[in-house]
């Protein structure tokens, strides 16, 4: 073969293997590292809302985080093969703190709206909420929102119940709580004529405080609920979402559901 041949096939495959290299160097510096982050630090920080029995709430007794998405969050960390950090963060600016990357992700009751996922990226739903409506045992003045206009209705702020009730006209006021604990004190002292929370929440307070509220038949909206993660942070969701999926299929979340709903909610699906 003449040289002059064997030198532009030289260069040819120089050229190859160095277009082959810059290729793979770009593909890494753009991928997404999520999972591999959280594994290497060997533990996965959760933002929480502990505000919100029973979902997530601090003992008072312990100091200890507790709560159905706790518990969760805990058997998804021993699935993944990390520690769970859990940091908590007032409601109204949980959002901003992922974004801000306080933590890698949120497991706080986090309603699956169209306006959050134009912002982050979210788990297939493990549960249902919505805005169901709270009022003390003996009212017999509110029977649904139609009884609304003219009183004053609590809520959390931030929350989709914020939302709903901002479009309701009439009410004299929506008195908007950084913790839902105060809400029901409110509710249990005469403070407001009704509290809109997810109906989890309410009937957990039906439990521990039993003939104080109930929980009305009609209710505002049904609403998907999910763990929250960054835009780009695909990977750490769909390990995360494969780990819930595994731990619903082996039985794992109908005790979770047992141990703080008193039922398997999971059970016809």
């Amino acid at each position: 073969m003449p040289k002059k041949i064997i030198t532009i096939m030289l260069v040819l495959c120089l050229s190859l293997v160095t277009l082959a290299g810059c290729g793979k160097t770009t593909s890494t510096s753009s991928g997404d590292n999520s999972l591999d982050r959280v594994k290497k630090a060997g533990q996965m920080v959760i933002g929480i809302d502990n505000t919100y029995p029973p979902m997530e709430f601090k003992n008072k007794s312990t100091g200890i985080n507790e709560g159905f998405d706790v518990d969760i969050a805990n058997a998804v960390g021993k699935k993944l093969g990390v520690k769970v950090k859990f940091v908590p963060n007032a409601w109204d600016g949980i959002f901003l703190a992922l974004k801000s990357k306080k933590f890698d992700l949120i497991q706080s009751s986090v309603s699956m709206t169209d306006d959050r996922k134009k912002a982050m990226i979210f788990s297939d739903p493990y549960i249902y909420g919505g805005n169901a409506i709270f009022v003390k045992s003996d009212n017999t003045t509110v029977k649904s929102d139609k009884d609304f206009p003219g009183k004053v209705i609590g809520c959390q702020a931030g929350t989709t119940a914020q939302d709903v009730l901002s479009k309701l006209s009439g009410l004299k006021d929506v008195k908007k709580y950084e913790a839902m604990t105060d809400a029901f004190l409110d509710l249990e002292n005469g403070r407001t004529a009704a509290v809109v929370t997810d109906p989890m929440v309410g009937d957990y307070y039906n439990v521990t405080a039993p003939g104080k509220f109930k929980k009305l038949k009609s209710s505002l909206s049904k609403e998907p609920i999910g763990v929250a993660f960054r835009k780009d942070d695909k990977a750490l969701r769909d390990a995360y979402n494969k780990a819930m999926n595994e731990l619903k299929k082996d039985g794992t979340l109908s005790k979770i559901s047992k141990k703080w709903f008193g039922l398997d909610i999971y059970a016809e699906q």
